[in-house]
Order: C-alpha cells, then structure tokens, then sequence
C-alpha cells in the first residue's frame, strides 16, 4: 500500500515558482552568459541590460536550485549548467525548456479548458514557429539517438530492404537503422519545415544516397512505398483518436505482405494512472495541442488489429508496440 501525501509534499506540488525560475533564467540565456567566467549580480545585470535587484533575486535563488554556484559574491555555472544550458555547449538543451516557457500561457488557460474541452491551441510549434521548431528537432535528435540505437538492434531488420518514418523529425531514426544495418534504404515522411533540418543531419551522417525526404502532411498525403517496415515514433499524441485509427490503416496500405508496424509512443497503462510522468504529460498535450491525448497500449494495438494486422504485440511495455501485415495469400 503506497505511502499518503504529506501536507509539505501537496505545498511542493502547488510550487510553480522553481520552473519559471527556470525558464526564465533559460531564456534570457544567463547560464551562457556566466560561461567560463564569475560574475557579479550588478556586472551582470550591466551586461544584460536587466534590474540589479530583481536579477540578484533570481541568481539566488538558482543558487539555491544547485543550478547556479556562488563565492566571493560572484556567481558561476554548476558543472550540469555549463554542460546542458550554454549554448556553445554540444550538449545544450535550453531550446526544450524555452518551447516549455513559450506554452507557459497555455497552462494558464486549464481551468478553462476543462471547463469548455476546448485547447487554447490550434497549430503545433513546428506550424507556427519554424525556426524554434528547428532548434526543439536538434535538442530531440541528441536526447534520441541512443533510444534511436536500440531501437534499430531490437527490430531485427536483416531481411527488410526499405522503412519509412512517418513522422520522423531530425531523421534520427532512418540514420541509426541505416548504420545499423548496411543494405537498409530510408525514407523520412514529415513536414517540408521540419525536412530542412532533417536535411542537415542526413548530410553530416553521409547517408543522402540512403536516405530519402519525403514532405507532406502523413495525414493527407500518400506515403510511397510500399515498404518492408513503418516507424510511427512519438507522434500519436499529437492526434486524436479517430485520426490515428485512420493513420494507421493508411499505413497498412502501404506495406508490403508480411510488412510491419512499430509504433513507438509514451502510453498509459489500462487504468490511465500510470506512468505518472505520462498522466501529467496527457494534461500538458490536453492545453498544448488542439486534440492530443495519451493512450493505453491496448488502444495503440487495437488501432492495428481493426486495419486488418497480425501478431500485434507490445515489445516494451508502454513503450512499443509491433504488428504484421498479412502475406499474400
């Protein structure tokens, strides 16, 4: 039996205040700021053309967070600091958490939204903002390649000769199955925007002869193909339910016999409670897109089974799910 809340436990929860701290801090770039170099609150506040009061609050406090050290009255960036939230580190995440602080408006229409069911959004970031869409694709691309890796040996993909990925972002995927597997073409399905970054790391990667960019809205446009596997990787949350039901038949349309289907996602388990990070991602996809949702598995395999595929299985438990596209008879 799980341990009850304490009262501190439910105050902590209702704190916002460390996030926009932040965020904030995040976006207004200080952590590059204070790279290779201890400064002053008031030399600080000098250079970035900020009040010397409220930035000394903020530097504290982000002390305070361990983010942020402080001696002889000047501050410095932690070792996490420098690595992840200085741009010219090659590790730099800060793009993720200012598209975090962009949606931070969003969040201040929930009780809104459950009120009406209606999102305060109507397009996703990649629509209405190109270029931070761009810089979100970089920072996913380098959280991903690793899962990317796994992914590739775990599929087995010896005897398939052509995948696509529906969706496929930065084409991290498409590069890590090519590397994996040296007879293996690619193609990468997604929005024109979104395929000039995708551009840049298949180039980098030396696979343009491999690889192939395919752009259009999957939703609406046809896929190509056929193809020995399609790769459906965080994209289903974006969706509605009818939407994916009809995405995923569409996909069945363009496999070969004996084709398969690997979707990967963030899913719920049946009783919607758990994972807990991912309840509380479904409520941050209910005020960020205009009909997202995070489904159980179930959901994501019975979308399979009811467009006609075999042997549908979960490979990772809330994670992935595969089915089979029938031979040909």
């Amino acid at each position: 039996m799980s341990r009850e809340l304490s009262l501190a436990e439910i105050f902590q929860m209702g704190y916002y205040w460390e996030a926009k701290i932040l965020l904030t801090a995040t976006k207004l770039d200080l952590f590059s700021a204070l790279e290779g170099r201890a400064e002053s609150a008031s030399a600080l506040a000098a250079r970035l053309h900020l009040n010397e009061r409220a930035l000394s609050l903020l530097l504290h406090a982000l002390v305070a967070m361990r983010i942020l050290t402080k001696q002889n009255g000047k501050f410095f960036n932690t070792g996490v600091a420098q690595k992840h939230l200085a741009k010219t580190s090659s590790e730099y995440v800060g793009h993720l958490l200012i598209l975090h602080d962009s949606e931070w408006k969003n969040w201040g229409q929930l009780e809104e939204t459950l009120q009406t069911g209606i999102s305060p959004v109507r397009q996703h970031v990649f629509e209405t903002n190109p270029d931070m869409g761009a810089n979100v694709l970089t920072v996913l691309d380098r959280i991903g390649r690793g899962s990317g890796v796994n992914l590739a040996k775990s599929l087995r993909l010896d005897g398939s000769e052509h995948v696509i990925d529906v969706g496929g972002g930065a084409g991290t995927n498409a590069i890590a199955f090519c590397r994996e597997y040296p007879h293996l073409r690619a193609t990468v399905f997604d929005l024109p925007q979104t395929l000039q970054v995708t551009e840049r790391y298949i180039k980098e990667a030396g696979l343009e002869d491999r690889i192939t960019l395919k752009p259009g809205n999957f939703n609406t446009d046809a896929l190509g193909g056929p193809y020995d596997l399609a790769v459906m990787s965080d994209i289903l949350h974006y969706q509605g339910h009818q939407t994916n039901a009809a995405l995923v038949r569409k996909v069945f349309a363009h496999l070969k016999s004996n084709g398969r289907l690997v979707m990967k996602d963030r899913f719920l388990d049946p009783n919607r409670t758990s994972p807990a990070w991912t309840t509380a991602f479904t409520v941050h996809i209910l005020v960020n897109t205009e009909c997202g949702d995070c489904y159980t598995t179930q959901e994501a395999m019975d979308w399979m089974i009811q467009a006609g595929f075999e042997s549908v299985t979960e490979l990772e438990p809330r994670a992935i799910v595969q089915g089979m596209k029938p031979g040909a008879i």
